[in-house]
């Protein structure tokens, strides 16, 4: 989810933005006076969050997290590609969440630590910084404002959209789990890698449009590299101090989010509440409570979840779990700026703790799926093992 930091242009200057995230609320009395008067607010980020050493610091955890991220999926889409039991529709879908976290290593946060280093290097901040932008010009060809391109261009909805390819693909794996707890006899039938692959390809193609809709469908936004959460935000075109009048058009991102983590947290409750029933019967049957009655356990069905189908829905759920908790600053810091409070240190570690979460499915993976963890055994010995001839 990106920050909306509002753009203004004053009488007889250049447009300058207010250093407010996610949205026009949360200006306070005086610096609205500010703005009328025609005066610049001092900056959000205070000296011991934007100070050379904190700047330092926080490149030293954004090169930190890069590598991260980068080797971390790097591992894991190998291990999926080289190993055959893995080629399964849960497979494509992992090496998809892969690839969806490992854009977020390459491209995102270099840039970020890119931009850190010019900030601390060069006396004037570059052209994609917040407030560094000249003011749009009308181009009447195009219908309306035009912002001069720089990177944050691109930058900005890659980071939304492989947000949101994350989101979709926990999704899309949820809900082939729940196929294989709660009908295991129809789910090779069901559960296809063709139709796992076009799903795939449909979740990347919406996830990419929804985050290009605010530039695609609006001429009153930009992207710029936000001091607060030093990543590039989007920015409504404030004119006369007011929004444009399709700003709603950026509550389509919180509304895809909750909406399939709503989705998915309630497939998952009806997985798991099969897999607790399941385990329930398991047990009353070891303990001769309940007899087998010629079929399965209790129902007569001799086709149940299988161990490994269990299992795999659970790392699923952790999967999810992981993502929500992740996600949840990102939303409290929505809210606070709803009803009027400035978070510019918060916004920082919301939006980097969202980021973090791309290392997080490689360690959740060693952790709990055996394949996986003998695919990367197989990997490194059979990069240290000599070959046969020289054995010979």
């Amino acid at each position: 989810m990106t920050a909306l930091l509002p753009n203004t242009s004053l009488p007889g200057s250049t447009a300058f933005l207010l250093p407010i995230t996610d949205g026009p609320f949360n200006l306070t009395p005086n610096a609205q006076t500010a703005v009328k008067a025609g005066q610049s607010l001092a900056p959000l980020c205070t000296l011991c969050c934007c100070g050379f050493l904190n700047r330092t610091l926080a490149v030293v955890f954004m090169v930190s997290l890069a590598f991260a991220i980068v080797v971390g999926n790097v591992v894991t889409l190998t291990v999926f590609v080289q190993t055959r039991q893995s080629r399964t529709p849960q497979g494509y879908l992992k090496v998809s969440l892969a690839i969806a976290d490992m854009m977020v290593g390459v491209l995102v946060v270099p840039f970020s630590v890119y931009t850190e280093i010019s900030l601390m290097v060069n006396s004037a901040p570059p052209i994609w910084y917040q407030g560094s932008l000249t003011s749009p010009v009308t181009s009447p060809s195009l219908g309306g404002l035009v912002s001069p391109w720089q990177p944050c261009m691109l930058i900005g909805p890659v980071f939304a959209g492989c947000t949101f390819v994350s989101i979709s693909t926990i999704f899309l794996m949820t809900l082939e789990r729940s196929v294989a707890i709660l009908w295991p006899l129809h789910k090779d039938a069901l559960v296809t890698r063709r139709r796992t692959l076009l799903l795939i390809l449909l979740s990347w193609s919406a996830s990419f449009l929804l985050a290009l809709a605010p530039l695609i469908f609006s001429s009153n936004f930009t992207l710029e590299y936000n001091e607060c959460s030093r990543m590039c935000n989007y920015t409504p075109l404030l004119f006369g101090g007011q929004l444009p009048p399709d700003a709603n058009i950026l509550l389509l991102f919180p509304a895809f989010d909750f909406t399939l983590l709503g989705g998915t947290l309630a497939v998952n409750i009806v997985s798991f509440t099969s897999i607790r029933r399941y385990s329930r019967k398991r047990k009353l049957l070891s303990e001769g409570s309940l007899s087998d009655g010629g079929g399965g356990i209790g129902g007569g069905c001799t086709h149940r979840p299988s161990f490994s189908d269990i299992k795999a829905a659970k790392t699923i759920g952790i999967l999810t779990f992981a993502f929500t908790a992740s996600f949840s600053p990102i939303a409290v810091f929505v809210l606070g700026n709803v009803v009027g409070y400035t978070w510019c240190n918060f916004s920082f570690f919301a939006f980097w703790i969202l980021t973090g979460n791309s290392c997080c499915n490689v360690i959740i993976y060693s952790v709990r799926d055996h394949r996986f963890r003998k695919g990367v055994t197989l990997l490194f010995q059979r990069d240290q093992s000599p070959p046969n001839s020289d054995k010979n």
